[in-house]
């Protein structure tokens, strides 16, 4: 389905001016979008990929990542095409670079569809980058206010101010990607400006649940001092903030090899010297237990392959200490 795309104006010499995202692509008549996803035709601006769901799946809330959102819980999990990002390292690379085969389906077709799941607490946008996919989730989460629906973002953050500011009221938890704690990272591998994704955390975390992902890619993002800088932020916003660091290993364009289990030991460990819940992803036979940060007692256990909540009302059983956790 053709839509026409919303946040976009024309320069002074006839071309489309998007501003969606910071790329603020100008295109030419036919052209497309550094996204893949946004083409000029007839002088409008049309989003291509409104509807087009390329993934669906039901999978665990703390596959997104978020373990502090309804823990144990299952969500709808989505995604179409496209990026606004060039990691060369990018694990859903077909269909964040490539336009896949997808089926088509009205917002309303995708809220009932979801409602119909069985223990299904709502609709996460993720596995391409959602923000480009603006104008359908726009529709979803208006049309799904009535609905008992949570719904969830997954995004590298690189979203421009008004299209953020308006969609933010509709969602209630968010993983973004950090992808590093320089701005080089950012520009070389990524295509993008750290500034910005910085802001755009500044503006979520005390207006929904928030969690960080960062990737570390040794010799790239994983020096003791940038892992020790990133965390020193985040803190400065709000140490409870979950900090997922994930381990990389090769994909798409990058053949370096997998990021040792020493180097997420020593990461993991710096981040806990500045973040109360710190957990490591993509390495085997990890629990990621969430501890009470005050008595250090187990209120969510992951072993065994399963997630058991301990605690209720959001307080440690032990000491009352509150958890930053959404039960």
């Amino acid at each position: 389905m053709k839509k026409e795309a919303l946040f976009y104006t024309k320069d002074e010499n006839g071309k489309i001016l998007c501003k969606l995202c910071p790329q603020n692509c100008h295109i030419k008549e036919g052209g497309i979008g550094f996204c893949g996803a946004r083409k000029v035709e007839d002088g409008i601006l049309y989003t291509l990929n409104y509807g087009n769901i390329s993934s669906a799946s039901l999978d665990p809330i703390e596959k997104k990542p978020l373990y502090h959102y309804k823990p144990g819980s299952f969500i709808l999990s989505v995604g179409s095409f496209g990026c606004n990002f060039r990691c060369g390292f990018c694990q859903n690379h077909t269909i964040s670079q490539t336009k896949p085969q997808t089926q088509f389906l009205q917002s309303e077709e995708l809220i009932n569809f979801a409602l119909k799941q069985e223990d299904n607490i709502g609709l996460a946008f993720t596995y391409n980058e959602p923000s480009i996919w603006y104008e359908y989730i726009r529709d979803v989460c208006e049309k799904s206010q009535n609905e008992d629906l949570d719904l969830v973002l997954v995004s590298n953050g690189y979203i421009s101010e008004e299209p953020i500011q308006s969609i933010l009221p509709f969602i209630n938890a968010a993983n973004i990607d950090l992808k590093a704690f320089n701005n080089k990272f950012y520009k070389d591998i990524c295509c993008g400006d750290i500034k910005i994704v910085m802001n755009n955390i500044e503006k979520m975390h005390d207006k929904l649940h928030l969690e960080i992902t960062t990737l570390l890619v040794e010799g790239y993002n994983d020096s003791d001092d940038e892992i020790k800088n990133l965390c020193k932020w985040i803190s400065s916003l709000n140490p409870n903030i979950p900090l997922h660091l994930s381990r990389y290993f090769p994909s798409y364009k990058f053949d370096a090899p997998a990021t040792s289990l020493n180097t997420m030991e020593n990461s993991s460990n710096i981040a806990r010297e500045y973040l109360n819940y710190v957990y490591v992803g993509n390495v085997p036979n990890i629990t990621n237990n969430t501890h009470c940060p005050k008595c250090n007692e187990i209120v969510i256990d992951r072993s065994n392959f399963s997630t058991k909540v301990i605690l209720k009302e959001e307080t440690c059983p032990k000491c009352g200490y509150k958890i930053n956790v959404v039960i």
